[in-house]
C-alpha cells in the first residue's frame, strides 16, 4: 500500500490497514462547515450538522489513525477554528482535550504555525486570524522518534555562516567580577581555571558562548529554583552556562499561506511546514499517512525527503491532481527544498 494515493473513504481503508505499522500520520481533516470542499462528495467530514457530529467524525479516523501508527510513531492533526454565534468554537482545542481523554496517546506540542500572509477579514471588530495548530500526538512518551537536530536545520546553518567568534578580551569582564567577587582563593582559582577551559572551547568552535554566574553577584538561576546551577553557586562559588550555538528548536514555524496554480482544492497548507515536520518525526526509511491528503501535499513532502508515502481522500478530483505534483517531482525539486 505504500506510496499510492487511494480514491476512497478514509475509514474504509484505514480499517484494511495492519496495526502498528505507519511511522507519521500527518493531515489537515476539513475544517467544520467552512467550504464544501468537493460538490461530487458532499457527505464528507466538515458538512456536519454540529461541532458535536464533526468531532465525532474526526474522532472516528483518529481512533483508527492511533491503531496503525507504530509505538515510536507520531500523529499530526492541523484544524482551523470557526466562529459560531460570533464566538470562536475553540474546535481545534476540543478535538485535542477529547483524543486525550479518549485514546492512549499523549499530546506532546501544539506547534503554532504563523502565516506571513493571513487572509484579510472584513469585519471591523475582530483581529486577523494569523495562526493555526498543529497537535503533535504519540503514543509513547519514552519512545517516539524525534529528530530534533533535523528540524529547522536551516537555521543552524545560516547562524554557523553568519556568527564570528570574537576572541579579543573574551572573558575578561568575568575574570574582573571574580577578582571583586567575596569568593575565597581556591575559589577563585578553580573559577579561573574552568574560565580559561571554557574560553578555548569558544575559540576552537566547540561551543558558541557561555556566560558565567558568581556567588554574591548574580542573581541565582530561574528565580532561585532549586536545580543543578543552583548547587554549582552554592557549592563552588559558581556555575558556567555553555551555549552550544544551534537554534533553539521552538513549537512555532513561520511560513506563508501557499497558493498553488491550477490547484483544485481551496485549502493547502504549506509544503514547508510539512517538510520540517517530517523531517523531525519521520526516519528516513519510515512512512508518512495521510487520510485526508486533498491537493497531496503530505504525500510530495514525504517524495521529495525520501519517505514512503500513502494518501486516502475521497474525491477523485484531488486524488488526480495529488497524483500530478507527486509525478512532477524531480530530483531538482527536492534539492531546492532540502
Amino acid at each position: 500500500m505504500t506510496n499510492t494515493l487511494i480514491t476512497a473513504h478514509n475509514l474504509d481503508v484505514l480499517s484494511t490497514m495492519p496495526s502498528s505499522t505507519v511511522d507519521v500520520v500527518l493531515t489537515s481533516p476539513p475544517y467544520f462547515r467552512q467550504r464544501e470542499y468537493d460538490h461530487e462528495t458532499p457527505h464528507e467530514i466538515g458538512n456536519e450538522a454540529t461541532q458535536e457530529e464533526y468531532m465525532h467524525s474526526l474522532l472516528a479516523v483518529f481512533r483508527e489513525c492511533v491503531r496503525v501508527l507504530k509505538p515510536t510513531g507520531a500523529i499530526v492533526i492541523n484544524l482551523g477554528d470557526k466562529y459560531l454565534d460570533g464566538s470562536l468554537a475553540l474546535l481545534p482545542y476540543k478535538f485535542a482535550i477529547q483524543a486525550t481523554d479518549l485514546f492512549d496517546v499523549k499530546l506532546i506540542n501544539n506547534i503554532t504555525w504563523t502565516k506571513l500572509n493571513p487572509t484579510p477579514r472584513q469585519d471591523k471588530r475582530k483581529l486577523v486570524q494569523s495562526s493555526e495548530p498543529f497537535f503533535l500526538f504519540v503514543k509513547d512518551s519514552a519512545r517516539y522518534y524525534f529528530d530534533q537536530d533535523a528540524f529547522m536545520e536551516h537555521l543552524d546553518a545560516l547562524k554557523a555562516t553568519n556568527r564570528a567568534k570574537p576572541t579579543n578580551g573574551l572573558g575578561k569582564k568575568y575574570f574582573d567580577l571574580l577578582d571583586e567577587s567575596s569568593l575565597s582563593a581556591e575559589e577563585k582559582s578553580n573559577a579561573r581555571r574552568e574560565l580559561t577551559s571554557v574560553i578555548e572551547e569558544v575559540k576552537t568552535g566547540a561551543i558558541e558562548g557561555f556566560r558565567m554566574k558568581i556567588r554574591g553577584l548574580h542573581a541565582q538561576p530561574f528565580g532561585g529554583q532549586e536545580g543543578g546551577r543552583k548547587i554549582h553557586i552554592e557549592r563552588d562559588g559558581f556555575t558556567i552556562i555553555r551555549i552550544l550555538g544551534k537554534t533553539m528548536k521552538k513549537d512555532v514555524i513561520e511560513s506563508p499561506v501557499e497558493a498553488i496554480k491550477g490547484n483544485p482544492h481551496p485549502a493547502v497548507y504549506p509544503l514547508y511546514v510539512v517538510q520540517q515536520l517530517i523531517k523531525l518525526l519521520c526516519p528516513e526509511d519510515g512512512t508518512v499517512l495521510d487520510p485526508f491528503c486533498g491537493s497531496g501535499t503530505t504525500c510530495v513532502a514525504a517524495k521529495m525527503l525520501g519517505r514512503n508515502y500513502i494518501g486516502i481522500d475521497i474525491s477523485p478530483k484531488y486524488i488526480e491532481y495529488a497524483e500530478e505534483r507527486l509525478n512532477a517531482v524531480q530530483k531538482r525539486e527536492l534539492e531546492l527544498f532540502l
